[in-house]
Parts: structure tokens; C-alpha cells; sequence
């Protein structure tokens, strides 16, 4: 037991009131009110690397959700995923009070430009020792796509284009643009770098271009660890490509099985090795004493969570607007019309006809494990048996979910091996990958760059 693998955690947030479990911010244990302010976040960071977590995950939209009822407005009076602040100006604070803690920062490739991008990231690695990781995403919100000044979201196949162009050009600014040996800190000659090892990148892709040296010396991991999310055919071909750790939406270990053997593929087909990609899905834990208590407090949290913001979340993730159907239509009304096939599958879940359509949604949007810690703990099992790596842990209140996973649940996973005890040495990328050293393998992309030949 004690050989096995250990699992991978993250503590999956973002810098706004509400992320998931809507209406929840409201709770007389919860700080998320407090999000604007920086202790709360210490707070959070200091318990989790008490609690030994790998990372706290940055999720971050650059849009309101405005599917529900053609409009924003049901987002803006709970709160959800909205206002949210920069996530990467936390990082270098909570750094600074943490060790070993990781920082996943999103961002999506249609926000600023590869050069300007790289220098940000290689700062935070520079800031953090290392601690760094950047979870590559494409954007969903449309109007993220408006108010970016793009019109609109362009096309998944453009948006997929965009992203291997904007990888291949930071990809050279991190690992080609500085020789190894170019920093030279030299106080008697008053020579910091040795001119001839400082290249200028040259890129001309099909969306981005670029033409001059990294304005960054290499940092601890040069290229920050990368995440993925994304669950398409081409996303995954992505992942299989560039993600060293990929975040799927699957819901069951038995879902999860063929996505982790499928990515694996990927990588292989993409010449990597096969577990050189890390694979998180997202688990939200309830916990009781008891069984009883678990599903007693699931239920009492369930029924104060708002069906608004749940309709308004799930409509922009089913893309339906669900205040065309009303929250109070029944759902075996609903069954009887046509209607999409994702739609049918949300209708079949749970086969309660007395539900309404506000009751279905709300507890549809809200899955979560409910049990006793030992439950919790037998269930990342689970999860590990069908190939998967590590937890992306949703709060239902926060702090409060992280707080009982460390104080409870944590201290079993480190009894089964699922769970590391001390942290590792080294940078993010070493702490996921021991042996590996804190730079991509030579099999990534990144390191097949060309390097530029002129200084």
C-alpha cells in the first residue's frame, strides 16, 4: 500500500465571490465576501500547504455568464464567477507566505499577446522559486470573445489554431531566446549577461508574430508546468501534445477510464511518453460523521443553494438558455418534448418526475460526494484505479470544504499512500514529476524549438 503512487491535489478557486455552489458565499462559515482581501487568501494558502496540497488552481472567465434570459443580471446579483480580480497578481503574495505550495494560473490564449505573456509568467516563476503552472485554455464565454475585440468567439478550430501558434512563440521565448550559460553576474568585469547567448526570437505565425529577445532571463523551470483543459477530440490531441497535466470533466471513475486511456494515446501519437500527462478531475466532498450527517447536511445545503444562479450557470455549460423552459416547468413535461442530446441526458439524470425544472438543475449542477471521510477516502481510490492522477478539490463553502478535507480526510489518503506526507524538494515540475529535473522532457514541443540563430 504504501508503494503505490500518490495522488495529485488542487484546491480549485477563483478570485470572486462564487464559483460553484451558488448562494453558498452567503453561509456564516464562509469568507468567500472576503475575497478582495489579501488575507483571507494567506489564510487559505497557509492550510493548504499544511494540509500538503500540490497547488491552489486559479479557474478565470473574462465575461459575465449572459446565456440565462439574454442577460447578465442573474450573475450580477449572486455574485457568481462575477466581478473576479487578476489571479496572477495574488500569486507572488501568497508565494511569499507559503513554501511549496504550486500556483495554477489561468489564462486563455486570446487575451494578450505571446511576448508580453512570457515576461508575466517568467516573473511568477522567478517569484514563486519555481512554483508556477499555467493551465492553457481557449475561452468558452462569447463574450469574452467581445470584449477582447474579437466580435464574437472565433471558432473552435480557430481558437484550437490560435493556441498552437501562441504556444510555438512562447515556447521559443522561453527556452531558446536565453542560453543556458548567458547570465554571468559578474561584479568585477560589471557584466551581467554575455551578449552573444541573449538570441532574438524571430516568429511568424498564422495569428501572432514577434521579433526580439525574451525580456526575462530563464527562470527556475524556464517553461512554467502546463495544464490543459480540454475535453473535445481536438482538445485532447492538444493535450496529448503540450498538457503535462489535463483537468477532464468526467463525473465517475468508470467515465473517467476511457478519456485517461485516450489521452494517454494521444501523448504516445504526439511522441511523448504516456504518463507524461498528469490527469485531474474535479471532485467536490461533503462530510459527516455518519453517512446520515453527510446526506443530512448535503440536503440542508442543497435547499439554500439559489436555483437562479444554478440555471444561469448551466445554462452557459449546456448552452440552453434554461428561463426559455421557466424553472418552475416539470420535468416530465420536459421529457416529452425534443430536444438536444446533452439536454436529454441532464432530463434522464436522477428520473424524479415531481422535479421541476429549478429542482433538477440545482442538483444536477451541484453533484458532489457525499459520505463519511473513510468514503472519501475509498473514492479517490477509485478515481486512481481508473488511471486518474490527481483531485481538482471544489469548495461547497470556503474555507470550510478545504479545512475538513485536511483536518479529515487528508490524514487517511496519507495512511493509504494516496496522498504525500512531506513535500519534495525543487520546483512544481519536479514535485509532479520526481527524477524529471525542474525543465520539459526532451520529448515535449517546446524543447524541439529551434533555436534562433541570430544574437
Amino acid at each position: 500500500m504504501a508503494d503505490r503512487p500518490r495522488m495529485l491535489f488542487n484546491a480549485f478557486h477563483m478570485f470572486a465571490v462564487s464559483h460553484h455552489a451558488q448562494g453558498l458565499w452567503a453561509e456564516p462559515d464562509s469568507r468567500q465576501l472576503a475575497y478582495n482581501d489579501p488575507q483571507m487568501w494567506i489564510d487559505l494558502a497557509r492550510l493548504l500547504e499544511r494540509g500538503r496540497f500540490d497547488t491552489l488552481f486559479f479557474a478565470d472567465v473574462l465575461a459575465p455568464y449572459e446565456t440565462y434570459r439574454g442577460s447578465r443580471d442573474a450573475a450580477v446579483f449572486e455574485g457568481m464567477q462575477f466581478p473576479t480580480g487578476d489571479p496572477s497578481v495574488l500569486i507572488p503574495l501568497l508565494a511569499y507566505h507559503t513554501e511549496h505550495l504550486g500556483f495554477t494560473f489561468t489564462q486563455n490564449i486570446l487575451q494578450e499577446h505571446p511576448y508580453p505573456f512570457a515576461r508575466k509568467m517568467s516573473t511568477l516563476d522567478h517569484l514563486t522559486g519555481g512554483r508556477v503552472a499555467w493551465n492553457i485554455v481557449t475561452s468558452f464565454l462569447p463574450g469574452a470573445g467581445r470584449n477582447l475585440g474579437f466580435g464574437g468567439l472565433p471558432d473552435h478550430a480557430e481558437r484550437y489554431a490560435r493556441a498552437e501558434d501562441f504556444t510555438a512563440a512562447v515556447y521559443k521565448l522561453w527556452e531558446c531566446s536565453w542560453e543556458d550559460d548567458a547570465v554571468l553576474r559578474d561584479r568585477d568585469r560589471r557584466q551581467f549577461a554575455d551578449p552573444a547567448k541573449v538570441h532574438a526570437v524571430r516568429h511568424r505565425g498564422e495569428f501572432y508574430s514577434l521579433d526580439g529577445p525574451h525580456l526575462s532571463e530563464p527562470s527556475p523551470q524556464r517553461t512554467p508546468l502546463l495544464f490543459q483543459a480540454g475535453m473535445s477530440t481536438t482538445g485532447r490531441a492538444f493535450a496529448g501534445k503540450h498538457a503535462e497535466a489535463l483537468f477532464i470533466g468526467s463525473t465517475s471513475p468508470a467515465e473517467a477510464a476511457p478519456v485517461v486511456a485516450d489521452v494517454r494515446r494521444a501523448a504516445v501519437r504526439a511522441g511523448r511518453g504516456p504518463d507524461h500527462v498528469k490527469i485531474f478531475v474535479p471532485q467536490s466532498f461533503l462530510l459527516g460523521s455518519t453517512e446520515e450527517e453527510a446526506r443530512r447536511r448535503d440536503a440542508e445545503l442543497l435547499e439554500r443553494q439559489t436555483v437562479e444562479g444554478n440555471l444561469a450557470r448551466m445554462s452557459v455549460f449546456l448552452d440552453r438558455d434554461f428561463g426559455l423552459d421557466g424553472p418552475e416547468t416539470p420535468v416530465s413535461e420536459l421529457r416529452r418534448r425534443d430536444v438536444p442530446e446533452v439536454i436529454r441526458k441532464l432530463l434522464d439524470h436522477g428520473q424524479h418526475e415531481e422535479w421541476t425544472l429549478g429542482q433538477l438543475i440545482r442538483r444536477y449542477g451541484n453533484r458532489r460526494f457525499v459520505g463519511t471521510p473513510e468514503q472519501v477516502a475509498d473514492r479517490v481510490e477509485q478515481w486512481q484505479e481508473a488511471g486518474v492522477d490527481g483531485i481538482n478539490l471544489e469548495y461547497v463553502v470556503s474555507p470550510t470544504s478545504f479545512a475538513e478535507f485536511v483536518e479529515h480526510v487528508a490524514p487517511l489518503l496519507r495512511e493509504r499512500g494516496l496522498m504525500q506526507r512531506e513535500y519534495r524538494e525543487g520546483t512544481l515540475r519536479e514535485k509532479f514529476f520526481p527524477g524529471g529535473g525542474s525543465r520539459l522532457p526532451p520529448d515535449h514541443p517546446a524543447r524541439a524549438a529551434a533555436v534562433p540563430s541570430q544574437p
